[in-house]
């Protein structure tokens, strides 16, 4: 799947085409993913979004282990 984005790109947009982009790849890969469905969707809401060189490991790690919640 390819993705292109301008630097002007809204954060928010290209999470979410990345995110229905990559929903349709792995459902039409793995169709007996469907009862582990949250709802209708594949993925969680929210994103995360940090610039390059701000962000470290534990932050990552912290907000995705705030995902499971």
């Amino acid at each position: 799947m390819i993705c292109l984005t301008n630097p002007s790109d809204n954060v928010a947009e290209v999470v979410k085409r990345l995110g229905g982009g990559t929903s349709r790849v792995i459902r039409k890969e793995f169709p007996e993913l469907g009862e582990f469905l949250l709802g209708d969707s594949f993925w969680a809401d929210g994103c995360f979004a940090e610039t390059v060189g701000k962000v470290d490991e534990e932050v990552v790690k912290r907000y995705i282990k705030q995902q499971s919640r």
